[in-house]
């Protein structure tokens, strides 16, 4: 299968899950964006190197890069490899001068040590027909101040849509739905926009 590369786009707090990030993908090259929920360790561990902060003592990501990069070990790529009951596996591919390996990683670690090691992150096309939110319109470059934002002009006036709870969209018609992905993706919302596109999926089966 050919694999897809990904850039990280941002990361933005979870409206729905107290504690959690959405850390985004960008499809390189495409419109589709991978939101992944990650926990907030997780999500300052990305966020402090992709701001070029240095903590006064090595992070848990840092001691392990350090450590590699000590016994002359490489991380040439991650992968997010499946997608099972909505969880992301995800693989480290390193090297050390000699051979290559492929380690088992939680996709919130593995692309914590990407950003260290300026590694590609790549995904395949089932996984991004699955969870990917297709972005019909360039939504510029992600910034930050404590944490990385993302940021967009200010999208154009919608009608309003009824009032939806986190989980539950059943009892909404198609119709609504796709009115509702649009707002949630306006809204940064990629939690939510993930769960609506499940269940416009499962209306397709």
């Amino acid at each position: 299968m050919k694999k897809i590369r990904l850039d990280i786009f941002g990361l933005s707090y979870s409206q729905a899950q107290s504690g959690a990030y959405a850390l985004v993908l960008n499809e390189q090259g495409g419109t589709r964006r991978l939101p992944i929920i990650i926990g907030g360790y997780e999500a300052q561990a990305i966020a402090v190197e992709l701001e070029n902060m240095t903590p006064s003592r090595p992070l848990t990501h840092d001691l392990f890069k350090n450590f590699s990069i000590s016994f002359g070990i490489h991380i040439d790529e991650v992968t997010i490899y499946n997608l099972k009951e909505g969880v992301f596996y995800s693989k480290i591919v390193c090297n050390n001068g000699e051979k290559q390996l492929e380690i088992d990683a939680r996709t919130s670690d593995a692309i914590a040590l990407a950003v260290r090691f300026n590694c590609p992150i790549y995904t395949f096309d089932f996984i991004l027909a699955q969870a990917g939110v297709e972005m019909d319109e360039d939504l510029g470059t992600a910034t930050s101040s404590e944490m990385p934002k993302i940021e967009k002009p200010a999208p154009a006036p919608r009608k309003k849509t009824k009032s939806i709870g986190s989980n539950d969209f059943s009892h909404l018609s198609t119709e609504e739905l796709n009115e509702a992905l649009i707002n949630a993706i306006d809204n940064e919302d990629y939690e939510a926009a993930s769960k609506i596109r499940d269940e416009l999926t499962r209306r397709k089966k």
